[in-house]
């Protein structure tokens, strides 16, 4: 394995506007590296979080022509750091929706140092809900769902990525982990409701079903058009960990990542190589 390294998840509270969320996120990304990150995420929808579909699609930009991405790869060559854009907000480059309109994808995009674009991963499970007390979601009439997992090289190791709502689906990282991650990124903008009951519950199990670090750079507080987030970036090790935890607040989390864990940790349980097929009775 590697070296070890420091990685920062960013915890944020994105706004409507792109450029309001430029300004916020380039400050953080700048305490990361002088805080000694090497590898920086952030959370889900970090270039905007606009409730509104149709506002949404008229503010979202093609991924080659989006301005918080051009930022983001200027942080990069900057700071030297690697940056995940937990996800941004782009327009879609499949088929329309049937009234003619975009459609968008949630869409995580690894940087290297020098900011070139290394991988991007589409969000592959549409979260379409209802919370009760009118708190309904359905990402699906808005964004198209993306359809292949990612396994991405690192300085550190191979990293998979995914978003939010995939986290419930746990055969997703079992695949993940069996195609050679060692580390898990699940950045995220929590409900409050789900977040305090699940949030925590879930991600630990994610780190030692797959015996890999798990980063999870989450959106926290009130938002501009009522949505409210749950915060508590985490990232946890490979043995169940919690390493760092955000907390409600904005700002900065870090810990020190030893790649010699994840080899400790599957030494130590080897679940991963203890699959077996199972027949599943007919009706």
């Amino acid at each position: 394995m590697s070296t070890p390294f420091t990685a920062a998840c960013l915890q944020t509270q994105s706004r409507l506007l792109p450029a309001d969320n430029i300004a916020a996120v380039g400050e953080l990304v700048l305490q990361a590296r002088d805080a000694g990150a090497q590898f920086i995420m952030m959370p889900e929808t970090a270039n905007m979080m606009e409730p509104d579909g149709r506002a949404a699609r008229a503010k979202a930009h093609t991924e080659a022509d989006d301005p918080f991405l051009a930022a983001a790869r200027g942080w990069a060559r900057e700071t030297g750091a690697w940056l995940l854009l937990g996800s941004i907000v782009v327009k879609s480059e499949g088929p329309a929706r049937d009234d003619g309109e975009p459609m968008l994808a949630n869409r995580s995009i690894l940087l290297d140092a020098a900011g070139e674009i290394i991988a991007r991963y589409d969000k592959i499970h549409m979260f379409d809900v209802d919370l009760g007390g009118g708190e309904v979601y359905r990402e699906s009439k808005g964004y198209r769902a993306g359809a292949e997992m990612v396994v991405a090289d690192t300085p550190w190791g191979k990293l998979g990525m995914t978003v939010c709502y995939d986290l419930r689906f746990p055969h997703l990282y079992r695949e993940l982990a069996k195609a050679g991650a060692d580390f898990l990124t699940i950045p995220s903008a929590f409900t409050r409701p789900t977040g305090r009951a699940h949030w925590h519950v879930l991600m630990r199990p994610r780190a030692i079903e797959t015996g890999c670090f798990v980063f999870a750079p989450a959106q926290s507080g009130e938002h501009e058009g009522g949505r409210r987030t749950f915060g508590h970036s985490l990232i946890v090790d490979p043995w169940g960990e919690v390493l760092a935890d955000g907390g409600d607040e904005l700002g900065v989390v870090t810990a020190e990542i030893d790649p010699e864990a994840i080899v400790e940790a599957r030494r130590k349980m080897p679940s991963l190589e203890h699959d077996r097929d199972i027949v599943i009775p007919s009706s």
